[in-house]
């Protein structure tokens, strides 16, 4: 597999001869050693895109070309299937049978929007004059840089680069420096199907400088970023100055709602996964667990257990259940933020530690954790963990309606608004419920399923814009409006009356 920069159509390494060593968070090995880009090699990249832009070839190809394309990348993805998910859980310790579902997940990104591209949008506006002819049209919005995070980093970049290669742009990708196995291999895969030099280019290294460069240069576009609070917050200042579009996904502190009423042992199965999948590193982890106190004692108490049951692993043990955090210095930050919670006043029922297992001893593993007793003041509560963190909190109500008035004060009591789920077997509350909450996707008794088709993103700080569905198709294109008078005459708005 190529291990450098993907410039104008060309791999090469990167201009300073700087290399990054890559890490399996499951045993601290190194699986592979990559090109580490600096803000010259991105500022190359970004040149390359703007000419293939402006020249037009790819931005001029008719949509059924460019989704003929992605169908191709969807079949290569499942003909190297196997191959691709070892890729991606050597660089992020996740198991093989996850990563198999999330390239499952890319291939239906990839031809959802090959199909949805080819579905003629232009828009005839009619203006009661049958002299005009009133089109609204769709164009590309032209470079692109990509910013991707390391807990799916395929599946992520999925979301950004299909969507905008179907509608004709051109694009930047930069994943996360940990993690850019899978990434590289698209981009070949790319080129292998005859996308055009310049269209789609690669840098690799790490926020500062190379994310700073691509959202700093006035010949990018657009920039779309998954990632942490912080680092999007700064991505909207820096992108002010030039007033380009961004779209952000900034994670989220997820309510999971169960009242009294629901299917408990269906609420608790899911509530497992909800916050211990990946090992919480998702950013629509359930991660918090909002209970009616009256079943608080015994559900948690089995949920308690369950979680202590979880077996950890890497990614080719077939009874592993978990595997590690991305790395040991994200471990230690997991381990600081629960301390931080005990000492606030949260209880600590299981984990809190690193599992005692002397073949885990070399990964960054953490154990499924669960703090009770919390309260929506705790920085626990109102912070990301990102890892295998959960905390609980409790709600009453005299009446069935204090009751959900309860619930839904926790659920919004944040400044995130991304996800969340409620359990119940009342219909109408739960449509009540799920009406009240302020996040972008509400599961109704499930958790964390999503489909390309319906789009995602979040309410407040969770992000701007929405990706998938016909909205994540949206965000890469322009709209223009073309104004045609098919009969023109002089106004004589000026001159007087002696004209």
């Amino acid at each position: 597999m190529k291990s450098g920069l993907f410039i104008d159509g060309s791999w090469e390494d990167a201009r300073a001869g700087a290399t990054r060593q890559i890490l399996s968070p499951a045993n601290g090995t190194v699986v592979a050693t990559v090109a580490e880009a600096d803000a010259e090699d991105a500022g190359r990249a970004v040149d390359a895109a703007r000419r293939a832009f402006d020249a037009g070839t790819w931005r001029h190809t008719p949509a059924a070309r460019r989704a003929a394309l992605l169908h191709r990348i969807a079949d290569r993805l499942a003909d190297e299937r196997a191959r691709v998910a070892r890729l991606e859980s050597a660089d992020t310790g996740k198991r093989l049978v996850e990563s198999g579902m999330d390239v499952d997940d890319v291939i239906a990104v990839f031809r959802h929007f090959a199909e949805l591209v080819v579905s003629d949008d232009e828009r005839v506006v009619d203006v009661g004059d049958p002299r005009i002819v009133s089109r609204v049209v769709t164009e590309p919005v032209g470079v692109c840089a990509l910013i991707t995070p390391w807990n799916y980093p395929l599946l992520q970049l999925s979301w950004k680069i299909a969507p905008a290669l179907a509608a004709g742009n051109t694009v930047v990708t930069k994943p996360s420096e940990l993690t850019p196995s899978t990434a590289i291999w698209l981009t070949g895969a790319l080129d292998d199907e005859g996308l055009p030099a310049g269209v789609a280019n690669l840098v690799l290294g790490a926020g500062d400088p190379v994310g700073a460069a691509l959202v700093d240069s006035p010949a990018v576009d657009l920039v779309s970023f998954t990632g942490g609070l912080v680092t999007g917050r700064r991505i909207m200042a820096a992108a002010a100055p030039t007033v380009k579009r961004v779209a952000l996904e900034l994670g989220g502190k997820n309510p999971n709602i169960v009242f009294a009423d629901a299917d408990l042992e269906a609420a608790l199965d899911h509530a497992l996964t909800a916050v211990f999948l990946d090992s919480g590193q998702v950013c629509s982890a359930g991660a918090r667990l909002i209970i009616e106190e009256s079943i608080h004692d015994d559900f948690v108490d089995e949920l308690v257990a369950r979680a202590e049951a979880i077996r950890l692993g890497p990614p080719d043990d077939p009874h592993a259940e978990s595997g590690p955090l991305i790395s040991a210095a994200h471990r230690d930050k997991v381990a600081a933020y629960v301390a931080a919670a005990i000492e606030e006043g949260a209880v600590l029922r299981c984990g809190g530690t690193r599992p005692d297992d002397p073949a885990l001893t070399d990964g960054a593993y953490y154990r499924p954790t669960v703090l009770d007793g919390c309260a929506t003041t705790m920085d626990c509560v109102q912070h990301e963990s990102f890892g295998p963190v959960l905390t609980v909190e409790t709600f009453a109500g005299a009446t069935r309606e204090e009751a959900e008035h309860a619930a839904v004060t926790l659920g919004n009591d944040t400044i995130y608004g991304l996800a969340g789920a409620v359990w119940t077997r009342d219909d109408d509350r739960a449509t009540r419920v799920a009406a009240a909450l302020r996040h972008g996707t509400i599961w109704i008794n499930d958790y964390h399923p999503y489909v390309p088709q319906a789009e995602w993103g979040g309410f407040k700080q969770s992000g701007v814009g929405r990706e998938l569905g016909i909205a994540g198709l949206e965000e890469y294109r322009e709209r223009k409006h073309i104004w045609r008078n098919t009969k023109p005459a002089p106004q004589h708005w000026f001159g007087g009356d002696d004209r």
